[in-house]
């Protein structure tokens, strides 16, 4: 614990640190503080932060700048912020005309918080296994080929060609597709491997078929990603590598939705620097929150961006925007 002067001590210096990037001395503290008292006494105060691990000094004769343990003080302590007139009217006019299928209106989002946030945006989808079945279409493509359509609560289409060895009749396409989708209305899509679906002799083998295709649909669809903004993490760093070894992440979508899954499974709403248990990250930090659609998980957002980032502001965007994307989902249920 830290005592009221050097609470306000690191907060000013990560203040100042987040807005300048550059070393903080004690002059600065004394004005940015306002804590009534000498340049010496803080300059005595930074070197017990230094000691206990929360500020570091580049080098001789710089200022301070802050740590991971500094940093995690700041955003336990003062939490986010609320979003400005200007952000808050961006997310009201964003969230009353977006529209579309729920994959467009994912990337959409994705964009909007990169915006916000001038961080790397990334939205995860998922299909949960309750979302139900609106509609179901087979659509001929050719005389051996067809796609299924199915359409989801919330607006998720899951699509999957199916090429066979025989033709088949539009016709006999569309009953199927009229069947399986009673059989399916308002029933969550994982009940098409326990269908017990009344049709003609001569048709049951195409209804199992698309059956199939209908689950593979819905495995294959079942978590996506957004990703947008990546040339703000680029702006943010002057090392090369760092910056190839973010960008590498960024490329590789199972860790990326792995990375946020697991920073929400430990209870985390911000992961700074080697928080996120990935090496490349050392100088990144996360932001996440889920989203929910009627109650559900549908899905998670977050953002990526320096470890010297706006917190509060971050936090607030990330906050609004999940609350946004979940109730305008869950009104489309």
């Amino acid at each position: 614990m830290l005592d009221d002067r050097k609470s306000a001590i690191l907060r000013a210096v990560v203040q100042t640190y987040i807005e300048t990037a550059q070393p903080v001395g004690s002059g600065h503290v004394v004005e940015a503080a306002a804590i009534g008292v000498s340049a010496a006494t803080v300059r005595s105060e930074m070197t017990v932060l230094e000691r206990e691990g929360y500020l570091v000094q580049p080098h001789t004769s710089a200022g301070r700048i802050p740590t991971e343990k500094g940093y995690r003080f700041f955003v336990d302590e003062m939490g986010p912020a609320r979003l400005g007139p200007e952000q808050t009217r961006t997310v009201s006019g964003f969230f009353a005309h977006v529209h579309g299928e729920l994959e467009a209106m994912l990337q959409s989002t994705s964009r909007l918080l990169s915006r916000l946030t001038s961080t790397t945006a990334m939205v995860i989808g998922e299909v949960a296994e309750t979302r139900k079945v609106r509609s179901v279409q087979l659509v001929a493509l050719s005389e051996r080929s067809y796609l299924t359509l199915v359409v989801l609560s919330a607006g998720t289409v899951l699509k999957h060609l199916v090429e066979r060895s025989t033709p088949v009749t539009a016709d006999d396409l569309d009953e199927v597709g009229r069947l399986l989708g009673r059989a399916l209305l308002d029933r969550p899509v994982t009940d098409v491997s326990t269908l017990d679906l009344a049709v003609p002799e001569s048709l049951a083998a195409l209804a199992a078929e698309a059956s199939e295709a209908i689950r593979l649909a819905a495995t294959e669809s079942g978590r996506t990603l957004h990703i947008d903004g990546a040339s703000n993490i680029a702006a943010a760093f002057d090392a090369s590598d760092t910056l190839r070894e973010v960008l590498s992440l960024l490329d590789q979508q199972m860790s990326v939705v792995t990375l946020i899954r697991d920073v929400l499974d430990r209870g985390l709403t911000v992961a700074i620097g080697s928080e996120t248990g990935v090496a490349p990250l050392a100088e990144c930090s996360l932001v996440v929150a889920p989203f929910q659609v009627g109650g559900e998980n549908a899905g998670a957002i977050g953002v990526l961006g320096p470890t010297r980032m706006n917190y509060q502001e971050t936090l607030a965007a990330v906050a609004v925007v999940s609350n946004r994307l979940g109730h305008l989902l869950t009104e489309g249920e």
